[in-house]
């Protein structure tokens, strides 16, 4: 599994390291729905009067609290922050919610604000694959991952707000409390310390470090608690339940049953039964007081991902990979199909005389369970007895009839928008073709972060061939689609490597010969909206250091790191063009870090103006606010120019000629058509600097044939120009092509390029 988002690097490091990258999340969809599987549920029941809650964690990185209606859901808030799938969540009291996340962060949140994250809380070292919550000690969590940890977290002393003075301290929040009661202007994922950043493996935040349960050698993927909070069990790809003393981290016991992953926990409210839920596709009922397993259920015919119980533990609801959802009474073994889906179950959530389940879908859907009393719809008839060997299948004695769910249709289901699953980046480099899970097939622009072509439900393979063009453009930008939306990558100095001529991008008012950097522009967008918010705080020249507008930390630091290029090409100004404006209405999220604090993720409009190097990559700051660009590869094109074969016609251009990458063939043809005409005679001696200003003995830089000479409209010998022809690998060339795409389609050597010129006959 791939990590989005680069790894916490410690500020005072002196090894050469990789640059923190820049990457921008693009979403076409309503804001309100989830677009990947969802892999977390809980529920807040309504302390008095008002609505219940009904919090979804997702592997679209963010988790959503729905307000429910009798027959309705509406999302008054998304809780964005982490910068990978949610794999877990649970309640903690009445007011904080706690998740887990592949990001190896937990973070906590204020559960009925719009969204606010009260802390992030770094202590594993991988994935944080499970928690566990108690229900009448809301101080305590558990969190478990692929790292082979647990960790047993005491939210009030890892929440505690720490004075000014104290140590190291997280926050995404805008509005958290300081020790004296006021509200601090924090921004996202600030470290305020002098000291390095939080290192991933070594202290928690503000010194404060969660009781390590130590035991496991290999991931554990489930967790559960007792009410109290007194004992902790765990499970994962050992096959064994692991039995521990939260309190201190030790271990309590070992139960042995399961032959595959332990994949779902829960324990009963005093802690003397446990099931466990098995890739091995057994549910186990465990008796905690006499050390073993006093019942096995074989009700399923794959791995069993997600369990819930009555309140009296009398009976277990269970879903997993066979996409179905079962009913079994624990004390008479007797089992019921509720439903079949059409995706896996990754976990279940009861709510009162229904069920909640989350599915590898973006949809969540409510199915009837009689929660109070199911042995109301177990009277209903259809029930097997449940084996107690694993695919004995009792079920499959039953007259050789399969199953029939008992529910058809959900009661309610909260739609999902649909992920994208396929993705293909367009030779011309701003393109995206996207095919979703309902198989629409998209044309996305990434400089605007917008869809311009939706096709419908027609065969990826055959458009991508369709939109085929011959050009050839460096590959300044990477995707993926791990999220479900689609994610652009920009990694320096690579990102900066795209230009293109003005004229191409449609830019009006703009010279058609200015070159565009693709990367510099779309940063430009991607920021405006905090570059506004800037301005208006610290005046025009806000730069890089929030608190000195006068640029010099990040100047400082960028020329020591490396040598810098000012872009002197494009006027200093923070004016967005319109190929590169991003939608307000449903704009990107940003995902980096700066100096400090770790990754992060911020709706683009949400930014305030106080991120600075701190929460940014400093070269990205560089390029928005100084202007400046890192060293780049050559952007030239060095080639040979030289008559066709048996041509009359000769220019003097035997030495090697050289100009931008981006350069069309129709300024070679204006090139040699001057020459021609104007016939110009060269008294230098040297072959290779035949057109001065060159470098003595290195290539001719052709500002005539490049960006200078051709901008001031037609020229006296224009009006009687011969027709040329150029042409390479005796193809001839069309005009709008440009050197690059000569080189990558045409000529496909590595050595220099070799045009040939003609005069076409007859025009």
């Amino acid at each position: 599994m791939h990590r989005v988002g680069s790894a916490g690097n410690t500020a005072n490091s002196t090894r050469p390291r990789k640059e923190k990258r820049l990457t921008y999340v693009l979403s076409d969809a309503d804001d309100t729905k989830h677009c990947a599987g969802i892999n977390c549920l809980a529920v807040l029941k309504a302390s008095v009067s008002g609505c219940d809650y009904l919090f979804t964690g997702s592997r679209d990185g963010t988790l959503k609290r729905w307000a429910l209606a009798e027959d309705a859901a509406t999302c008054p808030a998304t809780f964005e922050s982490h910068v990978d799938w949610v794999n877990d969540a649970v309640l903690a009291g009445d007011n904080t919610l706690v998740s887990c996340s592949s990001d190896t962060t937990l973070k906590t949140w204020n559960c009925l604000s719009d969204g606010t994250c009260t802390r992030t809380l770094r202590q594993h070292s991988d994935y944080v694959t499970c928690l566990a919550a108690a229900e009448k000690n809301s101080n305590v969590v558990a969190s478990g991952g692929l790292g082979g940890e647990v960790f047993v977290w005491d939210l009030e002393a890892a929440l505690t707000p720490v004075s000014k003075s104290g140590d190291s301290m997280e926050d995404d929040s805008s509005n958290v409390v300081n020790g004296s009661g006021n509200a601090l202007p924090i921004t996202s994922l600030r470290t305020i310390s002098s000291s390095n950043s939080i290192s991933v493996h070594t202290t928690q935040s503000h010194g404060y470090v969660p009781v390590p349960a130590k035991g496991h050698k290999e991931s554990v993927y489930a967790l559960a608690m007792n009410d109290s909070g007194s004992l902790l069990v765990s499970g994962g790809t050992e096959k064994v339940v692991r039995v521990w003393d939260p309190r201190t981290g030790s271990k309590t016991m070992k139960l042995r049953g399961h032959t595959d992953n332990i994949r779902a926990l829960l324990l009963d409210s005093t802690g003397r039964y446990c099931l466990s839920g098995s890739s091995d596709s057994m549910i186990r009922l465990w008796d905690l007081g006499q050390q073993r397993c006093v019942h096995s259920y074989a009700v399923h015919t794959d791995s069993v991902w997600a369990l819930a119980s009555t309140p009296t533990f009398s009976h277990v609801y269970s879903g997993g990979r066979d996409l179905s959802l079962y009913l079994t009474d624990l004390a008479t073994r007797e089992s019921l199909l509720l439903c079949t889906g059409e995706h896996p179950i990754l976990q279940l959530a009861l709510h009162d005389d229904s069920i909640w389940a989350a599915t590898t879908d973006s949809s969540v859907h409510r199915w009837p369970a009689e929660g109070r009393n199911p042995q109301k719809i177990i009277q209903r008839g259809g029930a097997f007895l449940a084996g107690n060997l694993s695919f004995s299948r009792a079920r499959v004695s039953l007259e050789g009839s399969t199953l029939v769910p008992v529910y058809k249709e959900p009661i309610f289901t909260i739609p999902g928008t649909p992920g994208i699953v396929q993705h293909e980046i367009l030779n011309n480099r701003r393109h995206v073709l996207t095919k979703d899970t309902a198989g629409s097939v998209k044309l996305w622009e990434i400089t605007r972060g917008v869809v311009i072509e939706d096709y419908g439900k027609v065969t990826f393979e055959e458009k991508k061939e369709e939109l085929f063009e011959m050009v050839s453009i460096p590959a300044w930008f990477t995707v993926d689609t791990r999220l479900g939306s689609l994610s652009v990558h920009l990694d320096t100095p690579q990102c900066f490597s795209a230009e293109m001529y003005s004229v191409d991008l449609n830019i009006v008012g703009k010279p058609e010969d200015d070159k565009v950097n693709l990367a510099r522009e779309t940063l430009k967008g991607l920021l405006a909206h905090w570059l506004a918010k800037r301005k208006q705080r610290f005046g025009v020249q806000a730069s890089a250091n929030g608190d000195a507008p006068s640029g010099k930390e990040v100047t400082t630091r960028s020329i020591t790191h490396s040598r810098i290029e000012v872009d002197s090409n494009t006027e200093n100004d923070s004016m967005v063009y319109p190929p590169f404006e991003f939608s307000t209405a449903s704009p990107p999220s940003v995902i980096t870090e700066g100096s400090q604090g770790g990754p992060w993720r911020k709706k683009i409009t949400d930014l305030d103006g106080t991120e600075d190097e701190k929460d940014f990559p400093w070269w990205c700051l560089d390029c928005v606010l100084n202007n400046r660009l890192p060293p780049r590869e050559n952007t030239k094109c060095s080639f040979y120019l030289h008559p066709c074969e048996g041509s009359a016609v000769q220019i003097l251009t035997q030495g090697k000629l050289s100009a931008p990458r981006i350069l069309r063939i129709h300024k070679v043809v204006n090139y040699v058509i001057e020459k021609m005409v104007l016939d110009k005679p060269l008294d230098s001696a040297n072959p290779d600097t035949t057109l001065a200003p060159g470098v003595a003995g290195g290539p001719v830089q052709l500002s005539a044939i490049g960006d200078g000479s051709f901008r001031s409209g037609l020229k006296p010998w224009q009006k009687l120009k011969p027709s040329i022809e150029i042409l390479c690998n005796n193809q001839v060339l069309s005009p709008e092509m440009s050197l690059a795409t000569v080189r990558a389609y045409i000529w496909k050597k590595s050595e220099d390029l070799i045009l040939n010129y003609r005069v076409v006959q007859g025009r």
